[in-house]
């Protein structure tokens, strides 16, 4: 009697990953391709943060703000903190971009756009991986 085996979703194979209209089915190698830049992007958001971080605690140790310091250099390290702050916080944003595409991908629900349900496309997850939104959503998101 033959025994039912079971699937892991990660490894269901390139049919489970939607493509759009006229686009070829993914294979097993462009999906690798793409888990392993997932997996490599979120490696270097987590070091990038990790370095932004150091340097924002840098920072915001480089002594006081008190009486002697040269407005020009309180100015200067405030800049510098505040620019330190925005590039963490993107990066942080990034981060999260990616570690969802990748519960996506290993849940079997990558390649479909979060917002419609359509595919989001094969070209687009291609070039962009973190994408969860097909382009028509996109667009519409960015004009709000």
């Amino acid at each position: 009697m033959p025994t039912a085996r079971k699937t892991d979703p990660a490894a269901a194979g390139p049919a489970s990953i939607p493509v759009a209209e006229g686009e070829e089915p993914w294979t097993a190698e462009e999906l690798a391709e793409v888990r392993e830049e997932l997996t490599d992007e979120v490696a270097r958001l987590e070091r990038a943060i990790a370095v932004a971080e150091a340097g924002l605690q840098d920072l915001f140790s480089d002594g006081s703000e008190g009486a002697g310091r040269d407005p020009a250099d309180v100015g200067s390290t405030n800049f510098e903190r505040d620019q330190e702050m925005s590039l963490a916080q993107n990066a942080r944003e990034m981060l999260e971009q990616a570690q969802l595409a990748l519960r996506l991908f290993d849940s079997g629900e990558y390649g479909a756009c979060e917002s419609c349900g359509q595919p989001i496309g094969k070209d687009r997850l291609q070039v962009f991986p973190r994408a969860t939104l097909c382009m028509t959503c996109k667009k519409r998101e960015e004009r709000r």
